[in-house]
């Protein structure tokens, strides 16, 4: 274990990750809009590491994820509305000055994105109130889930890769099977409060987390079961947000 100190991050105000990590890299969003930090996860001499810079987009950063297959990979999305894939060089090497490939504009800000977890070069991309599922090497959609009540907050894909949830400032969580159809399978209000709203699932098991507010304002955690997803199984509340 140790500490990577000294590390100037930003506060960007999105639905995304602001840090992720492989087995090879660290990304966090930096100070300046449409770049990213990235750090070696292994010191060099004396643990020393050297932060280096992506820029990567011409507007704020507001998710990324590492490819499961491949711990170089990294997909980024933006507010300028494009999803671009960087190859991320061994230690040592200079950071790339362009992406390997860029989705988009795609009409809305990207808002969350995430790596498909058993196969290889899929990616899920959520944009205002759309989920696209992107094959990587044709550069093409496989499918558009439909459109949501309102701007989409999370989506996260079952470990097994079957299942996308999502979680949205209608209010309501999704489920949705994109192999057999772009309608959500099944749906539920989640939290009483529209803001900012976070879907988990359980490891592998049919279960989800959710963590949103109350109409009280009151932060609460929910354990949903997808074989009974009318109502959650568990209701926990953390704190009251002064916002």
């Amino acid at each position: 274990q140790a500490w990577i100190g000294g590390i100037r991050a930003g506060s960007v105000a999105s639905c995304g990750n602001h840090v992720k990590a492989s087995s090879r890299w660290i990304a966090f969003n930096a100070e300046a809009a449409g770049v990213l930090g990235i750090v070696p996860l292994e010191g060099e001499d004396e643990g020393k590491r050297t932060v280096s810079q992506l820029c990567c987009h011409s507007d704020v950063v507001t998710d990324f994820d590492f490819s499961p297959f491949d711990q170089l990979l990294l997909a980024t999305g933006s507010a300028d509305e494009t999803v671009k894939v960087w190859r991320l060089p061994e230690s040592g090497q200079d950071i790339p000055s362009s992406a390997g490939l860029t989705l988009g504009p795609g009409g809305a800000p990207l808002d969350v994105l995430q790596f498909h977890p058993t196969a290889d070069g899929v990616l899920a991309s959520g944009a205002g109130k759309r989920v696209t599922i992107w094959d990587l090497e044709q550069q093409q959609p496989l499918t558009a889930l439909d459109s949501h009540g309102d701007q989409l907050q999370s989506l996260a894909w079952k470990r097994d890769g079957r299942l996308v949830g999502t979680s949205c400032k209608d209010k309501k969580l999704r489920i949705f099977d994109p192999r057999a159809s772009p309608a959500a399978s099944q749906s539920v209000p989640g939290h009483e409060n529209n803001k900012d709203s976070r879907l988990l699932w359980v490891g592998s098991s049919d279960c989800l987390i959710s963590v949103g507010f109350s109409q009280m304002r009151e932060r609460e955690v929910k354990l949903w079961d997808t074989r009974q997803f009318n109502k959650a199984m568990l209701t926990m509340a953390l704190d009251t947000s002064p916002g």
